[in-house]
C-alpha cells in the first residue's frame, strides 16, 4: 500500500507496514528527541571539504563517525578541530562500500545517516531524512530525480547510467526508485542486518537499496539536491564503477532467485526487534 503524507511535503513513503511501528509506544513522543542519530563520514583527503561540511551538520545529531581511508592530508585533524567529539575510526580495507560497514559498526545511534565528505549533500537535508523515519519508513534514501530533487554534479553519461541501472533494478526487484546511485540516505539501526554491507565500492549504495527492498522494509525516497564537489576530484570512475553497479543487481537477481526469501516474515522480524527496542528504552 502507498500512503503520501501530505504534512511532509516532498517525501513518499512506499512499503509501509499497516500500522507502522515506532521505537516508542507512545504515538503522542517526539521521536526524534527519543531516537539518537549517528551520522556516518567516509573520507579520503578531504580536508578541505570537511571545512564546510562538519559545521552544517545539525547540532542536535548525536554523533559523528569519521572513517578515514588512509588520508595524506589533515583529514582526521581538520574534523577533531572542528567537531572535538567526532569518532574516528581508520578504514583498514579499500573503497567506500567497505569504509561504510566500518563506519556502521561503529556507530551508537539508533539512526544511521550516510553522508558523503565532498560537499555534494546539504547536512541540513538530515532532518527531512529523519522526518520520513518518523513517518514509518526504516530505509529513507535520497533521490535527485524525485520531485524537489536535482544535481548540477552528475553528468550525461552518469545520467544516463543511473536511469538504465535503476529501471533494471525496478523490474528485477518489483521496485519503483527514481535514482538509485546517491550517498545522502538514513536507516534505523535495526535495519543493518538486513541491508548487511559486504561489498568494497561506489556500489553499496545499490547494494542496500537492492536488500531494503528484497527484505521487505519500509522504503521511503527523499528528494534531495546534489551540490558540485567544493573541491579535489572525486574517485568516482562511471563505466568502470557502471559495471560494479551491474554485477551487484545480477548478482542480488541469482540469490534472490536461489534463496527466495520469504518478505512477510523478514520484514516482521525486523519490524519486531524495533518494536521491542521502543519498549525498552
Amino acid at each position: 500500500m502507498d500512503t503520501a503524507y501530505d504534512d511532509l511535503p516532498g517525501v513518499q513513503i512506499d512499503l509501509l507496514p499497516r500500522e507502522p511501528v515506532l521505537f516508542l509506544d507512545d504515538p503522542d513522543s517526539n521521536w526524534r528527541r527519543q531516537a539518537t542519530v549517528s551520522v556516518v563520514i567516509p573520507a579520503v583527503n578531504e580536508a578541505e571539504n570537511l571545512h564546510f561540511v562538519l559545521p552544517l551538520v545539525p547540532e542536535w545529531v548525536d554523533e559523528v563517525v569519521l572513517v578515514d581511508g588512509n588520508s595524506v592530508d589533515d583529514t582526521v585533524r581538520v574534523a577533531e578541530r572542528i567537531r572535538p567529539d567526532v569518532k574516528v575510526v581508520r578504514q583498514t580495507g579499500r573503497g567506500k562500500g567497505n569504509a561504510l560497514a566500518a563506519g556502521f559498526a561503529a556507530a551508537g545511534g539508533d539512526v544511521i545517516v550516510m553522508l558523503d565528505a565532498d560537499g555534494s549533500a546539504d547536512p541540513a537535508e538530515i532532518q527531512r531524512f529523519i522526518e520520513a523515519l518518523d513517518a514509518g519508513a526504516y530505509f529513507a534514501k535520497g533521490s535527485r530525480f524525485a520531485p524537489g530533487g536535482g544535481s548540477q554534479d552528475i553528468t550525461a553519461i552518469r545520467r544516463l547510467g543511473n536511469a538504465v541501472l535503476t529501471t533494471l533494478v525496478n523490474v528485477l526487484f518489483r521496485a519503483r526508485f527514481s535514482d538509485l546511485c546517491y550517498g545522502l540516505n538514513a536507516f534505523r539501526a535495526d535495519c543493518l542486518p538486513y541491508l548487511d554491507v559486504d561489498c568494497d565500492g561506489f556500489e553499496v549504495e545499490t547494494l542496500m537499496n537492492i536488500r531494503a527492498v528484497r527484505s521487505g522494509l519500509p522504503v521511503s525516497e527523499v528528494p534531495s539536491f546534489e551540490h558540485a564537489r567544493i573541491s579535489g576530484t572525486s574517485n568516482l570512475h562511471a563505466v568502470r564503477d557502471g559495471w560494479r553497479v551491474l554485477r551487484t543487481i545480477l548478482r542480488e537477481r541469482v540469490r534472490m532467485r536461489a534463496r527466495v526469501p520469504t518478505r512477510g516474515s523478514e520484514r516482521g522480524a525486523v519490524l519486531g526487534a524495533s518494536s521491542a527496542r521502543g519498549r525498552a528504552a
